[in-house]
């Protein structure tokens, strides 16, 4: 299993690692640079890739390898991967002599035995890389390899260019690879390297606007225990925060903002579920916070323009004053998206997600945990899981009991434990009958959108405020809006009690 942390940099950031005194202070021997060139394989159906695979074959000055990767996964960069490399004679894969070192018991051998791979095999991209490499031993006894990476890839006449830093743990603890990776970024700066180079070829293939990843399916397992429970949705979260981090930055997209805040609304969800159990240290929590304001603006000024105004248009089509205050909403939102774009590119997010992962991933809470708090983290998880749905229901009921004379903070509070309680059940779905799961989610749902509405008015008014004060001229507009606001949010109240209603008559799943 290959594991290696993989950071982005520019030019300069390549120029600043050479010169770097921990290299100079960790390496046990010179730099080594090498020329690498080396072609990807595969069918013209994309049968390798389809498998979650790549096959290379690589120049490594005079000498030929090949290599096959598969599987594995990927968490705030860090890498992991199956990996199994053999010596060629030449520039063309030898698929028996894989076949040998992969075996019969593994996913991938049937892949492969296919007479695909044996008939139209064929090179799909390739690389052109010069690399440096210096060996690390860093103070704990781990063994790094340390590489830089200079090049690009190339498809036909498509070119996209290769700068990065792998980070490669040949021994010792990954938790290390963090600490090195974040001490690099005090002065080097860098982002996160989600993608391997065979996911940047095969995106040659077929190149796309980025879209708008919503979070995957998480699967948990009745035999797990609280710790590795919360592993498990942590992950499944920054996954989806990460997976947008495209989208925000090359499109400003709308979507993919509003996801990435989901999943971030997410984490912070879990780790209230799990405050019992272990504690997010304060210098995280103060990050995850500065994080989730960046998002918040945008994203409410992004509503505005792209739901609320429009609706009001929509009905009233002729009146100039919403068009105008549209115009100064979408320009408001298009600056604070290139705002939350700075913020994923900068040296403070990079910090973040290394350090949240490296927190996950290396356990680092047991460090101030006493005997008898390890051993809670040691509970079978699902009995837990009952008890955070109970109390998540049992808050939400005390503040939904009082929706229909509630003030507008109430029902945001409401419409907040709805959240948390929805979270969680997705989060815990799998340990549950699939039917009650989805009637009970449907319901909140459905509860959390009649509130979401409501909120939607209350924000909207606070920045048609905010637009009046900074913009004089629209003073007139924003006030004939508010209004309109106002009034039409008086027909609201009715609709989410009904949905109250119909939730408070589902079971829990249990």
């Amino acid at each position: 299993m290959e594991v290696e942390l993989k950071l982005l940099v520019t030019a300069a950031g390549a120029a600043a690692l050479r010169a770097h005194p921990l290299l100079q202070q960790y390496a046990h021997a010179k730099p080594r640079e090498q020329t690498l060139s080396g072609t990807y394989f595969d069918t013209p159906q994309l049968d390798i890739r389809r498998c979650d695979a790549g096959l290379r074959v690589r120049r490594v000055d005079d000498d030929w390898v090949q290599t096959l990767k598969a599987g594995g996964s990927v968490d705030g960069g860090l890498h992991s991967r199956n990996e199994w490399e053999s010596p060629v004679t030449g520039p063309a894969p030898d698929l028996a002599v894989l076949r040998g070192l992969v075996g019969h018991k593994t996913a991938w051998s049937n892949l492969l035995r296919s007479t695909a791979l044996d008939h139209h095999l064929t090179p799909v991209f390739t690389t052109e890389v010069r690399r440096t490499v210096w060996n690390l031993l860093l103070p704990q006894g781990d063994e790094v390899e340390c590489v830089l990476d200079l090049g690009q890839l190339v498809r036909g006449a498509q070119r996209v260019p290769i700068s990065e830093i792998e980070l490669e743990l040949k021994h010792g603890d990954p938790a290390h690879l963090f600490d090195f990776a974040l001490a690099l970024s005090q002065a080097i700066p860098m982002r996160i390297g989600n993608l391997s180079k065979s996911d940047r070829g095969y995106a040659l293939f077929a190149p796309q606007a980025p879209a708008a990843v919503k979070a995957t399916r998480l699967k948990l397992s009745k035999r797990m225990n609280v710790e590795q429970a919360f592993q498990a949705i942590v992950a499944n979260c920054m996954a989806q925060i990460q997976a947008n981090e495209i989208g925000v930055v090359q499109a400003h997209d709308v979507e993919s903002l509003h996801q990435m805040r989901v999943g971030l609304r997410r984490l912070r969800s879990a780790l209230g579920l799990f405050k019992d159990f272990l504690i997010l240290p304060p210098q995280l929590q103060q990050e995850i916070d500065w994080f989730n304001t960046a998002l918040g603006a945008p994203r409410d000024w992004d509503v505005l323009a792209g739901s609320t105004l429009p609706a009001i248009a929509g009905r009233l089509p002729e009146d100039a004053r919403v068009a105008a205050v549209s115009l100064c909403a979408v320009d408001r939102a298009h600056a604070l998206h290139g705002v939350v774009a700075g913020a994923v590119e900068s040296p403070r997010y990079t910090r973040l997600i290394l350090a949240f992962t490296r927190w996950t991933q290396s356990c680092a809470w047991r460090e101030t945990m006493t005997k008898r708090q390890q051993k809670l983290l040691r509970q079978d998880f699902p009995g837990v899981a009952q008890q955070m749905l109970i109390e998540g229901r049992e808050r939400l009921e005390k503040r939904g009991s009082r929706l229909q004379d509630a003030s507008t903070t109430d029902r945001h509070r409401t419409r907040i434990a709805a959240k948390k309680v929805r979270y969680a059940t997705e989060f815990f779905r799998s340990l549950y009958p699939k039917k009650i799961v989805q009637s009970y989610l449907k319901g909140l749902s459905g509860l959390q959108d009649a509130l979401g509405c409501i909120n939607d008015r209350s924000v909207a008014d606070r920045l048609l405020l905010e637009l009046s004060q900074t913009q004089p001229d629209l003073a007139g507009s924003t006030a004939f809006i508010r209004g309109y606001l106002c009034a039409d949010g008086l027909r609201d109240t009715g609709k989410v009690v009904g949905r109250w209603e119909r939730f408070a008559r589902l079971a829990a799943p249990a």
